[in-house]
């Protein structure tokens, strides 16, 4: 069980980004992004002691709680999402315009240790030899598969996809406690395989997510969502999902805070502002449940406990009305 005291928590290694949306050629809107700015703000909302590694250029505008490390020679890394009213999928295509230094191991020197890590970049900034280095440091290591498997076209930057198999982090799997992917981005993780080394999330938008493990699987409910801009919804499921497992929640519990931080991302336009009322009936209910379970036994892999609690449908009806 993790204890409750302020010290940080939680290591989340990314770049920030600086984030435009077109549609139809037209901008939408220009904002703070990063994976690291979705998941800081979420685990922030749940009062979970946190720090950030993250690095922007001299151009970087935005005020935040965790300070980046500035590089005067770089520009932030810029991405643009394109959206087109002809795509009923509301697909995006998205392309990185410039990136800004990798974060390497050296970026990662603490004289302690952190209970959850959190690898997190979205623009290959995160390197093999940092993301060893972050399995060093933390007890656990939840990685996002977009950190690893993105590649960029050399012409004009969009984003495509690899197999986990062809990079050099497929080394690393066992060494991974918790991997996230999303329905798309799934196929390139092969999760039969990974399940057999860590437990593996996948997050299907509307219908909710599965947690996947070497023995078993659970399908976990969604929430009603009216989507205005899907970014930094799956970032923002896995600071929802870490959030519960400070807590100590079961993975079935945590798996179900994080669709519900992900529900409420994908209603507001780019980085969410999280109501304080809202947050304050969460963090209650997830306190009450963290005092029930104090008695609980553990699961075998990495101390995970998957086993769902009997009243796991009474935590989304509270968490439904919540909203």
């Amino acid at each position: 069980m993790v204890t409750q005291s302020q010290d940080p928590k939680c290591l989340v290694v990314g770049n920030y980004c600086h984030d435009v949306l077109i549609k139809d050629d037209a901008v939408l809107a220009e904002s703070l992004g990063g994976a690291v700015s979705f998941v800081s703000a979420t685990l922030d909302g749940l009062s979970v002691p946190s720090h950030c590694v993250a690095k922007v250029g001299s151009d970087f505008a935005y005020p935040v709680d965790h300070q980046p490390l500035l590089i005067p020679s770089s520009k932030t890394t810029l991405f643009r999402a394109h959206f087109s009213s002809k795509i009923s999928r509301q697909d995006r295509v998205l392309k990185r315009v410039h990136a800004c230094d990798s974060i390497s191991s050296s970026d990662l020197s603490f004289n302690s240790k952190f209970d959850f890590g959190l690898a997190v970049g979205v623009a290959g900034e995160i390197l093999p030899e940092t993301l060893e280095k972050m399995i060093d440091l933390c007890g656990l290591v939840l990685v996002d598969i977009q950190a690893l498997i993105r590649e960029f076209d050399a012409v004009d930057g969009t984003v495509r996809l690899v197999e986990l198999k062809q990079t050099d982090f497929f080394r690393l799997l066992p060494k991974i406690g918790v991997l996230k992917a999303s329905a798309e981005e799934a196929p390139y993780v092969d999760v039969e395989e990974a399940r057999k080394w860590c437990c593996v999330l996948v997050t299907n938008g509307k219908d909710g997510c599965t947690v996947y493990w070497k023995d078993g699987d659970l399908q976990i409910a969604p929430f009603p969502a009216i989507q205005v801009d899907p970014t930094g919804a799956g970032d923002s499921f896995l600071g929802g999902f870490v959030a519960g497992l400070v807590h100590g929640l079961a993975v079935p519990d945590a798996a179900l805070l994080g669709n519900y931080f992900g529900s409420l991302t994908v209603a507001q336009m780019g980085l969410p502002e999280f109501d304080s009322r809202l947050l304050e009936q969460v963090k209650d209910e997830v306190e009450r449940r963290r005092l029930q379970c104090l008695g609980c036994h553990m699961g075998q892999d990495d101390g995970l406990n998957f086993v769902k609690p009997l009243d796991h449908e009474e935590f989304h009806t509270v968490l439904s009305k919540a909203k």
